[in-house]
C-alpha cells in the first residue's frame, strides 16, 4: 500500500511562511516582556493615547493634554469602587474575561445586525455594536493595540489579557487602568480627570464625584460635551448607591 505524497511547496513560499511565523513569535515575546516590565515600570503613555495625540494635533494644530500618574494608594477608594461597579463588577474574581458577558454581547450584536438588515433601504440604519470587555481587556487593548476592530486584533487582545492576568496582580492592573484610561478630549488618568472636572486631586474625590467619572468611561468625550445629560445624572446616582458592593483587589 502506497501512502499519498504530500504536496511539495516551493522553497520561497516556505521561507516566507517561516518568516511570518518567526515575526509573530517575536511580536508576542515583545508584548510579554513589555507587560512583565509593568510590574515595576509606570508607562508614560499607551498606544491609544499616542494615536489620540496624533488625531488631536491633526485636527487642532495644538495638543491640550492632561495626564499625571498617581500611585494606587493616592487614588480615592471611591473611584476604585465606582469604576469596578460600573465597568467590571467581578473584576477581583475573574481570570480576565467574562465569558457570559461576551456571549450576551454577541447575541445582542447579532440581533442588532439582523434588525439593520431588515430595515427599509430608504433609511440609514447602523446597528450599535456593544462589547463585553473587562477592565483587563480594556487595558490590553488601549495599552498596546490599535483601535481597529478585526478578528485578528480581538484575538491578540485575548492573548494580552491572559498575559496581564498572569504576570501582574489585580491591584497593579487596576492601578495602570485608572492612570491611563481616557476621561475626555486629551484627558487621561484619574488625576487629570479629577483636576479637569472638579478642580481637586484624585485622592480627594467624593463618592458622587467618583461615580460620575466612572459613568463617563464608556463615552468620555460625549459626556464631556453634555455634562447636563439626564442619563449621566441618573446613572451616577445608581453607581454611587452601589459603591459598598464593590470588591477591590
Amino acid at each position: 500500500m502506497r501512502w499519498p505524497t504530500l504536496p511539495s511547496w516551493p522553497r520561497p513560499l516556505l521561507r516566507w511562511l517561516a518568516l511570518v511565523l518567526l515575526a509573530g513569535v517575536a511580536l508576542q515575546l515583545f508584548f510579554v516582556l513589555r507587560i512583565a516590565a509593568l510590574a515595576w515600570w509606570d508607562p508614560a503613555s499607551t498606544s491609544f493615547q499616542r494615536s489620540e495625540a496624533v488625531r488631536i494635533l491633526r485636527q487642532k494644530n495644538s495638543l491640550p493634554w492632561r495626564h499625571q500618574w498617581q500611585p494606587y494608594e493616592r487614588i480615592s477608594i471611591h473611584l476604585k469602587r465606582a469604576v469596578v461597579v460600573s465597568e467590571d463588577d467581578i473584576f477581583a474574581q475573574h481570570d480576565g474575561v467574562q465569558w457570559d458577558a461576551i456571549e450576551k454581547a454577541w447575541s445582542k450584536n447579532t440581533r442588532a445586525q439582523q434588525q439593520a438588515a431588515q430595515a427599509s433601504a430608504s433609511r440609514s440604519s447602523t446597528p450599535k455594536i456593544v462589547g463585553g470587555s473587562t477592565i483587563t481587556q480594556q487595558l490590553a487593548k488601549n495599552l498596546l493595540l490599535s483601535g481597529e476592530r478585526t478578528w485578528l486584533r480581538k484575538a491578540q487582545e485575548f492573548v494580552l489579557t491572559l498575559a496581564l492576568e498572569g504576570l501582574l496582580s489585580k491591584r497593579r492592573i487596576l492601578e495602570i487602568y485608572l492612570n491611563s484610561v481616557e476621561w475626555g478630549e486629551g484627558v487621561f488618568g484619574a488625576e487629570a480627570a479629577a483636576q479637569h472636572y472638579f478642580g481637586k486631586s484624585a485622592q480627594h474625590l467624593t463618592e458622587w464625584q467618583a461615580a460620575r467619572l466612572a459613568v463617563m468611561l464608556p463615552r468620555p468625550k460625549y459626556f464631556e460635551r453634555l455634562p447636563g445629560s439626564p442619563y449621566l445624572a441618573q446613572r451616577t446616582d445608581v453607581i454611587a448607591a452601589r459603591l459598598g458592593a464593590a470588591r477591590l483587589p
